[in-house]
Protein backbone atom coordinates (compact mmCIF):
# COMPACT_ATOMS: atom_id res chain seq x y z
CA UNK A 1 0.00 0.00 0.00
CA UNK A 2 1.38 3.34 -1.28
CA UNK A 3 2.37 5.92 1.70
CA UNK A 4 -0.93 7.86 2.61
CA UNK A 5 -0.15 12.16 1.86
CA UNK A 6 -3.55 12.51 2.26
CA UNK A 7 -3.36 12.49 5.86
CA UNK A 8 -3.42 15.52 8.65
CA UNK A 9 0.14 15.13 9.54
CA UNK A 10 0.46 18.26 11.72
CA UNK A 11 -2.24 16.33 14.16
CA UNK A 12 -1.77 13.01 14.19
CA UNK A 13 0.56 10.67 16.69
CA UNK A 14 1.60 7.74 14.71
CA UNK A 15 2.43 6.54 18.02
CA UNK A 16 -1.02 6.56 19.26
CA UNK A 17 -2.39 5.55 15.67
CA UNK A 18 0.23 3.21 14.42
CA UNK A 19 -2.82 1.64 11.51
CA UNK A 20 -2.64 5.11 10.14
CA UNK A 21 1.06 4.32 9.10
CA UNK A 22 2.30 3.06 5.81
CA UNK A 23 5.65 1.66 5.38
CA UNK A 24 5.50 3.14 1.80
CA UNK A 25 8.95 3.00 -0.49
CA UNK A 26 12.03 3.81 0.74
CA UNK A 27 12.46 7.29 2.70
CA UNK A 28 8.34 8.50 2.25
CA UNK A 29 7.08 10.12 5.14
CA UNK A 30 10.18 10.52 6.61
CA UNK A 31 9.84 14.34 7.53
CA UNK A 32 5.87 13.96 8.29
CA UNK A 33 5.66 11.34 10.82
CA UNK A 34 5.36 12.67 14.47
CA UNK A 35 6.28 11.71 16.94
CA UNK A 36 9.40 10.08 15.67
CA UNK A 37 10.48 13.27 13.56
CA UNK A 38 10.61 14.94 16.25
CA UNK A 39 12.37 12.91 17.88
CA UNK A 40 15.16 11.44 15.46
CA UNK A 41 15.75 14.54 13.41
CA UNK A 42 17.82 16.30 15.95
CA UNK A 43 20.50 13.38 15.46
CA UNK A 44 20.38 13.29 12.16
CA UNK A 45 23.68 14.95 10.82
CA UNK A 46 25.94 13.43 7.60
CA UNK A 47 28.35 16.67 6.71
CA UNK A 48 31.74 14.29 7.53
CA UNK A 49 32.04 10.47 8.93
CA UNK A 50 32.66 11.96 12.22
CA UNK A 51 29.17 13.70 12.19
CA UNK A 52 27.78 10.49 10.54
CA UNK A 53 29.69 8.12 13.02
CA UNK A 54 27.56 10.15 15.75
CA UNK A 55 24.55 11.02 14.14
CA UNK A 56 24.15 7.14 13.11
CA UNK A 57 24.88 5.83 16.18
CA UNK A 58 22.36 7.64 17.65
CA UNK A 59 19.58 6.67 15.55
CA UNK A 60 20.62 3.38 15.69
CA UNK A 61 19.88 3.69 19.41
CA UNK A 62 16.81 4.92 19.02
CA UNK A 63 16.18 2.06 16.20
CA UNK A 64 17.13 -0.02 18.80
CA UNK A 65 15.01 1.33 21.69
CA UNK A 66 11.69 1.19 19.42
CA UNK A 67 12.49 -2.00 18.32
CA UNK A 68 12.85 -3.23 22.31
CA UNK A 69 9.28 -1.57 22.85
CA UNK A 70 7.64 -3.62 20.12
CA UNK A 71 7.23 -0.04 18.06
CA UNK A 72 7.80 -1.11 14.28
CA UNK A 73 6.59 2.96 13.32
CA UNK A 74 9.74 3.89 15.43
CA UNK A 75 11.98 1.39 14.49
CA UNK A 76 10.84 2.28 10.77
CA UNK A 77 11.18 5.66 11.22
CA UNK A 78 15.01 5.05 12.69
CA UNK A 79 15.14 3.15 9.60
CA UNK A 80 14.22 6.05 7.25
CA UNK A 81 16.91 8.19 8.30
CA UNK A 82 19.65 6.22 8.24
CA UNK A 83 18.41 5.22 4.57
CA UNK A 84 18.40 9.23 4.10
CA UNK A 85 21.46 9.81 5.68
CA UNK A 86 22.97 7.42 3.15
CA UNK A 87 20.70 8.91 0.18
CA UNK A 88 21.72 13.00 1.52
CA UNK A 89 25.37 12.00 1.91
CA UNK A 90 25.64 10.05 -1.78
CA UNK A 91 23.52 13.36 -3.61
CA UNK A 92 26.03 15.77 -1.56
CA UNK A 93 28.87 13.53 -2.50
CA UNK A 94 27.95 13.47 -5.96
CA UNK A 95 26.29 17.21 -6.49
CA UNK A 96 27.36 20.37 -5.37
CA UNK A 97 25.32 22.15 -3.27
CA UNK A 98 23.00 19.15 -2.83
CA UNK A 99 21.02 19.64 -5.79
CA UNK A 100 20.36 16.78 -8.10
CA UNK A 101 17.51 17.89 -10.06
CA UNK A 102 16.82 20.93 -11.75
CA UNK A 103 13.95 23.67 -10.85
CA UNK A 104 11.63 23.78 -8.33
CA UNK A 105 9.04 20.45 -7.56
CA UNK A 106 6.02 20.88 -8.46
CA UNK A 107 3.97 22.16 -5.39
CA UNK A 108 1.45 18.90 -6.23
CA UNK A 109 4.25 16.62 -5.84
CA UNK A 110 6.17 18.34 -2.32
CA UNK A 111 7.25 15.67 -0.09
CA UNK A 112 7.55 12.83 -2.57
CA UNK A 113 10.39 11.09 -4.12
CA UNK A 114 11.74 11.31 -7.28
CA UNK A 115 12.58 13.44 -9.78
CA UNK A 116 9.14 14.56 -11.08
CA UNK A 117 10.07 15.24 -14.72
CA UNK A 118 12.55 17.52 -13.66
CA UNK A 119 16.67 17.15 -15.42
CA UNK A 120 19.25 15.72 -13.27
CA UNK A 121 21.60 18.06 -12.92
CA UNK A 122 25.72 17.38 -13.65
CA UNK A 123 27.72 15.36 -11.61
CA UNK A 124 30.61 16.50 -10.00
CA UNK A 125 33.97 14.58 -11.19
CA UNK A 126 35.38 14.57 -8.11
CA UNK A 127 32.76 13.14 -5.45
CA UNK A 128 33.07 14.69 -1.97
CA UNK A 129 35.45 12.20 0.06
CA UNK A 130 33.64 13.34 3.50
CA UNK A 131 30.23 12.76 1.66
CA UNK A 132 31.37 9.58 0.42
CA UNK A 133 32.51 8.52 3.79
CA UNK A 134 29.06 9.57 5.53
CA UNK A 135 27.23 7.42 3.11
CA UNK A 136 29.06 4.54 3.56
CA UNK A 137 28.49 5.08 7.59
CA UNK A 138 25.00 5.20 7.12
CA UNK A 139 25.10 2.85 4.76
CA UNK A 140 26.24 -0.20 6.71
CA UNK A 141 23.67 1.23 9.50
CA UNK A 142 20.98 1.05 7.04
CA UNK A 143 21.61 -2.18 5.94
CA UNK A 144 22.12 -3.48 9.34
CA UNK A 145 18.85 -1.88 10.23
CA UNK A 146 16.70 -3.96 7.02
CA UNK A 147 18.28 -7.09 8.09
CA UNK A 148 17.82 -6.80 12.10
CA UNK A 149 15.62 -10.14 13.03
CA UNK A 150 13.43 -7.84 15.22
CA UNK A 151 12.93 -5.40 12.59
CA UNK A 152 12.08 -8.50 10.08
CA UNK A 153 9.61 -9.66 12.13
CA UNK A 154 7.93 -6.77 13.74
CA UNK A 155 7.46 -5.50 10.35
CA UNK A 156 5.91 -8.56 8.93
CA UNK A 157 3.69 -8.60 11.96
CA UNK A 158 2.96 -5.24 11.44
CA UNK A 159 2.23 -5.65 7.47
CA UNK A 160 -0.17 -8.70 8.15
CA UNK A 161 -1.71 -7.05 10.85
CA UNK A 162 -2.47 -3.54 8.82
CA UNK A 163 -2.12 -4.72 5.30
CA UNK A 164 0.51 -2.07 4.41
Amino acid sequence: MPFDYTLDFAAVDFRQRPELYRVGRGEQGVLLVQPYKAEILPHWRFKDAAAATESSAAIWALFEAYLAADDFVGADMARKFLQMGFTRARRYANHRGGRKYAGPVPADQKGRSGAHGRPELPRTDRPDPDKVAAAEIFGRQWAAAKAHPDYVRQKTAFIARYGT
